[in-house]
């Protein structure tokens, strides 16, 4: 089974503020705010949805290509791909413009500061999915707002079922928007807080929501996960980690946990633990992109964490 995965790709570049914001940035100023932060500690990182999901689908041994618009800047980001082994064949990029970027301030307190820029991102419906052969599964990740509403139109169109994750690419949609999404798709994946955003938007509970559906993933970070269906809701625990380090991409490791349950045919509670442990390894490092177990630790822990192995 192969999987086509639309959404962004970004460079993220971290600075760290050995300070904190508020002793700079001062409440009755801030009408008239000009401030310089020096952060000698930085880093770039790979990221975005679609590039960040295909990177753990692939050390789970599943069939997926990314699918996303980049710029003219794109290529170390295409030799990490090459590297990792992840296709290109639907990268497309185009020309004069930025691959999307984030940069992104953080201080003592772990406040943030972040200026996005979506760049090539928002001509992502220049792609078709509808004309790429072989396709069986399909995931609608944030990417432009176009892109999105296009890409979950060709999948139904051409009856690929596929996963629609709106994540911070929801506030681009009004509760008819939404509710079109969820008519058209198989599964919803939300965090808690989306979920919270969605039942507000479309006036519709979870519980109702998921007549609609095959099944709504909802994680709920520490607390594990749930996966409910319209007859049963299945409670993920979370899975033990090593250390807290980084959340950031956690989501997307979790996603591909789920993209590979669902293109090998794994039940619910089995498939829901292979994506809560993928969002373990992912917090023990920092980044989106920096991580790395073999299928053969990866049993291990699984098999550790949850009392039973999988095939």
């Amino acid at each position: 089974m192969s999987a086509l995965i639309c959404g962004s790709f970004a460079y993220d570049t971290i600075m760290v503020f050995n300070d904190h914001f508020k002793h700079h940035i001062l409440p009755e100023q801030v009408h008239i705010l000009n401030v310089s932060f020096l952060v000698p500690d930085m880093r770039r990182e790979f990221g975005g949805c679609a590039g960040n999901i295909a990177y753990n689908l692939k050390m789970l041994g599943g069939d997926g290509k990314p699918v996303g618009t980049v710029g003219d800047d794109f290529a170390p980001y295409a030799k990490w791909m090459d590297e990792c082994g992840i296709s290109r064949d639907q990268v497309l990029e185009v020309p004069g413009s930025y691959t999307a970027q984030a940069y992104i301030t953080t201080d003592k307190d772990d406040n943030q500061i972040t200026a996005f820029h979506p760049g090539a991102m928002n001509q992502a419906h220049q792609i078709d999915v509808s004309k790429i052969n072989g396709t069986t599964l399909g995931m609608v990740s944030p990417d432009g707002r176009q892109g999105m509403i296009e890409h979950a139109a060709q999948f139904a169109g051409t009856g690929v079922p596929f996963i629609f994750d709106p994540g911070q690419g929801m506030p681009m949609f009004d509760g008819d928007s939404l509710l079109a999404f969820s008519e058209q798709a198989n599964w919803l994946a939300f965090n808690d807080y989306e979920a919270m955003l969605m039942q507000e938007r479309t006036g519709k509970s979870l519980k109702q929501l998921a007549l609609m559906v095959e099944a709504i993933i909802l994680t709920r970070g520490g607390e594990g996960s749930e996966i409910i269906t319209r007859d049963k809701v299945y409670t993920i625990p979370a899975a033990p980690v090593k250390a807290v380090v980084d959340p950031t991409g956690c989501g997307d490791a979790y996603r591909a946990g789920i993209l590979y349950g669902l293109m090998n045919d794994i039940d619910w509670e089995t498939t829901g633990r292979i994506a809560a442990l993928m969002g373990a390894i992912k917090i023990e490092q920092a980044g989106t992109q920096n991580h790395f177990v073999s299928p053969e630790e990866f049993g291990h822990r699984f098999e550790k964490a949850f009392d039973y192995k999988f095939d």
